[in-house]
């Protein structure tokens, strides 16, 4: 708010994530919501989270939940009931709202309800704001589970008293999920009025995405680059004619990382400790993850993969020319899950080289964070990737990415061909150029010194949240003084 001297006094952010850390997680939207809002706090903001309380939360993070209040939320013709407990977690307050015929489920998405479980959610966030004693300056929803909170902000609370002057900010952290539905579940399940019935409408779909992007006061995204990228149609998954209208209001910051879950100085996952000053941990470490995976210990550059198995993620890339980088001497450590056909190919890899690969199919997060220690490059191929955090965290372990340059790995990765370089990029969705950059990677490998210097380099680069949380703050500041 501004104060009487014209300055502006710390804003109050209401957070509105259908995840986050660390209570639910199931993508890199729940490390954002964990980490952002923490940065924001730490900057002197106050920023609070509210999210679902599914069943699936651990039950010792259940039981430090405070209760709070309940009330009734209106969902189209129904009424449903929405309790509210609080927890404090890194000194942000989390508020998680209970309905256990919504949220008491084994997964957080995939039901045949998912329309209803989060038009329910994202009514509830703006009934909640009446029962607590915060009034929240800036609403900042996230993604296609919380976009109907802006477009019912505007239909029925704008005008209520008490619930005036609140700006809305609307990010995308995945443009390919939506929340797309028949046009009939608007007025009989979502309660949106006729005349407002065009707010949502888009290609013949109820869009929950494209609402929010009709009404809210500002649109950001994870990356500068996925900013632009998202113009496109080969990006925009078909939004692209609405974000033309909406580039007024429309900006991208790149993500950070939370430099004290990913320390190699303090990270309790690893085998050896090690920092910038002192490397010789990631030495104790690359042995280490070796021999996890089965693979014997040498001197050779080892390329460490940690991804979701599916063709977006560029896996189709690696499977192309994979024995070309096991015939130039890597060895491989590889961890991930998904489409079965890249899951029986790792498999039939690590059968064929049993000394060159190893793979684990899942993903256990302390396994990951031993690849990113102990490998010595890290292969992120991505079709499309609005931000990438893994490329981040490699890089604060002094593991070199070699990435496409999409999204946000254009944003954080630079070329080691160029001046300030911090990885190895390839520009074409092609086999044989992410082939070349693997080539290049190993050259530079085999100058020891040479990259001694840029593992150093790469150690000393600052992805923590603070610089994204200044930006988040300046473009909050800006709506506040528009109030």
């Amino acid at each position: 708010m501004i104060n009487i001297e014209g300055k502006c006094d710390s804003v109050k952010i209401l957070y509105c994530a259908s995840e986050a850390l660390p209570y639910v997680a199931s993508g890199g939207l729940a490390d954002v919501a964990g980490s952002l809002p923490k940065a924001l706090c730490e900057a002197g903001q106050d920023c609070r989270v509210v999210l679902p309380l599914y069943g699936t939360i651990k039950q010792e993070l259940r039981d430090s939940l405070e209760y709070v209040t309940n009330f009734f939320v209106p969902v189209s013709w129904r009424s449903q009931y929405c309790g509210v407990f609080k927890g404090v977690s890194a000194g942000v307050t989390y508020y998680l709202l209970d309905n256990e015929y919504y949220f008491k489920r084994g997964t957080i998405y995939g039901h045949y309800d998912d329309a209803e479980r989060f038009a329910f959610f994202a009514r509830a966030i703006l009934e909640l704001i009446k029962h607590i004693d915060f009034k929240p300056d800036i609403l900042n929803c996230n993604d296609w589970q919380t976009a109907l909170t802006p477009v019912y902000y505007n239909l029925f609370y704008k005008g209520e008293e008490g619930m005036g002057n609140i700006k809305t900010v609307f990010t995308i952290h995945n443009i390919q999920y939506q929340g797309k539905y028949g046009m009939e579940l608007c007025s009989d399940l979502l309660g949106i009025p006729d005349y407002a019935r065009g707010i949502l409408e888009y290609d013949n779909c109820c869009n929950f995405m494209k609402g929010a992007f009709e009404v809210s006061d500002k649109i950001t995204t994870v990356s500068p680059t996925y900013a632009w990228e998202i113009l496109n149609p080969y990006f925009s998954h078909g939004l692209d004619p609405v974000l033309w209208s909406k580039q007024y209001k429309l900006t991208g910051f790149l993500n950070g990382i939370d430099q004290d879950v990913y320390n190699p100085e303090t990270d309790p996952a690893l085998a050896a400790n090690y920092s910038v000053n002192d490397k010789s941990g990631k030495a104790i470490c690359k042995k280490s993850v070796l021999e996890e995976f089965g693979l014997p210990d040498g001197k050779e550059p080892v390329m460490g993969i940690v991804t979701r198995l599916v063709s977006h993620k560029g896996v189709d890339l690696i499977k192309r020319v994979f024995e070309d980088m096991v015939h130039l001497g890597y060895k491989f450590v590889i961890l991930g899950s998904g489409e079965k056909q890249y899951e029986d190919f790792f498999r039939e890899m690590a059968y064929r080289y049993p000394d060159r690969v190893g793979v684990k199919i899942g993903f256990i997060p302390d396994v990951a964070h031993r690849i990113y220690a102990g490998a010595d490059m890290f292969l992120m191929p991505s079709q499309s990737e609005p931000c990438g955090l893994a490329q981040m965290v490699a890089l604060r372990y002094g593991t070199i990415p070699i990435v496409r340059e999409t999204g946000g790995l254009k944003d954080s990765i630079v070329d080691c061909g160029g001046p300030g370089g911090n990885g190895f990029t390839f520009k074409t969705y092609n086999a044989h150029d992410m082939l070349d950059a693997t080539v290049r990677a190993r050259a530079y490998y085999d100058q020891r010194m040479q990259w001694g210097k840029l593992t150093s380099h790469a150690m000393r680069e600052d992805f923590s949240w603070a610089r994204s949380a200044e930006l988040y703050m300046g473009l909050y500041r800006e709506l506040v003084g528009d109030i």
